[in-house]
């Protein structure tokens, strides 16, 4: 097995690169071939979701399907996967930041609650609190 980098995953996702997508879809048909999957770190999920949103102008909701998508598909694996499905679940119902969301998410896998911030917006997602 081995893991993606932002940049893989983004020419898979925006095809604005023909050569590198090309290059990206013999990876990923060749680890399926394999029976393997791919590994995608949490940093790399945090980027992903900063690149889509700011480099291509994504919106909140097309970048929820990417991430949607991608959770979903069997070729890949993630680190922390579970504090991604909470941190997803978070970002699609709060106006935070997706890494506001995976603070908390990780906070919570940690069983470490609540994520003390001054931030006032990441304060409103459920397991943050602002301190006063």
């Amino acid at each position: 097995m081995g893991a993606l980098d932002t940049n893989v995953l983004v020419r898979y996702l925006v095809e604005d690169d023909r050569a590198q997508l090309s290059l990206a879809k013999r990876l990923i048909q060749r680890s399926v071939r394999a029976g393997q999957t791919l590994f995608i770190p949490v940093t790399v999920f945090l980027e992903l979701e900063w690149v889509l949103r700011t480099t291509f102008g994504f919106t909140k909701d097309e970048v929820l399907q990417c991430l949607n998508s991608l959770l979903a598909s069997s070729e890949l694996s993630f680190e922390s996967e579970p504090a991604l499905e909470l941190a997803r679940l978070l970002y699609s119902r709060s106006s935070a930041d997706l890494s506001d969301c995976l603070h908390v998410a990780l906070a919570t896998q940690a069983g470490e609650q609540p994520l003390w911030t001054f931030d006032r917006a990441a304060s409103k997602v459920e397991g943050a609190k602002l301190l006063p």
